[in-house]
């Protein structure tokens, strides 16, 4: 078993999302001006981001169900995972938790080494127009 798919990594994988998760409802309830708007960006951020990604996914993923209920290709959902653990990392730095982000960044950086292959698979899955005009994925 590759160390990309092996549970104790999907396992870190998991805590990672929900780190960062709470690092935007934190960062939410720190910049809302009064508590009405706290609660909706603490609220919102975070429902924002996991249903960005939840949502889009790349058909046979087995870090995830394999499901996608809007298929994107691999590069966008590598580029969408580094942008919300990105924004997670920069969010605890605009917070005042610096030692976080940075122990927070490099845990990410580390997780994705140790996923190259999935890295490797996602860069090597595209969309391609069927013969119908609609998409479907395909690897190259």
């Amino acid at each position: 078993m590759s160390l990309a798919y092996h549970p104790i990594n999907l396992a870190g994988r998991f805590f990672l999302e929900l780190v960062m998760l709470t690092s935007f409802g934190f960062y939410g309830w720190q910049v809302g001006h009064s508590i009405a708007l706290s609660l909706l960006l603490a609220m919102g951020l975070p429902l924002l981001a996991a249903v960005l990604w939840g949502v889009f996914a790349v058909p046979g993923d087995r870090s995830r169900s394999g499901k996608a209920p809007i298929p994107v290709p691999g590069t966008v959902r590598l580029m969408l995972e580094l942008l919300l653990f990105g924004g997670a990392t920069w969010v605890l730095y605009l917070s005042g938790f610096t030692l976080a982000a940075t122990g927070f960044g490099l845990i990410v950086f580390l997780h994705y080494l140790l996923s190259y292959e999935r890295v490797i698979w996602l860069m090597s899955h595209e969309r391609k127009r069927d013969s119908h005009g609609g998409t479907s994925p395909k690897t190259l």
